[in-house]
């Protein structure tokens, strides 16, 4: 690869837009949820995916789950997300992102209650 477009590429990189946000973990042989904050969506998608493609629990509070139902039984969904702004610091971002959390995790119980 020429010099010119690996440095384009690293630039392209630092532009892009970062997306954070919140998803869940879902198991469909229980309907079990795991809700998860991150900064990065897309790179949350990608570890997602690895650990299905190499039949590997992502956490080891599913680790029961996983064993039991299969990593075919479990869906990545994205909740809510949010797009960092240029303003904005990483720390400003996380803490955004960590209140998201907090709002999904209220809900979260709510529905348990109900």
């Amino acid at each position: 690869m020429e010099k010119q477009t690996k440095k384009d590429l690293k630039e392209q990189y630092k532009n892009r837009k970062i997306t954070g946000g919140i998803f869940c973990i879902k198991c469909h042989g229980n309907n079990r949820m795991w809700i998860r904050a991150t900064k990065d969506l897309e790179g949350q998608k990608n570890r997602y995916n690895f650990f299905i493609s190499t039949d590997t629990c992502p956490e080891p509070v599913m680790q029961s789950e996983w064993k039991l139902f299969g990593a075919n039984s479990f869906s990545f969904d994205i909740l809510e997300e949010i797009e960092r702004k240029d303003t904005q610091s990483e720390h400003e971002f996380a803490d955004d992102i960590g209140l998201l959390l907090e709002i999904w995790n209220e809900k979260q119980q709510l529905q348990e209650i109900l």
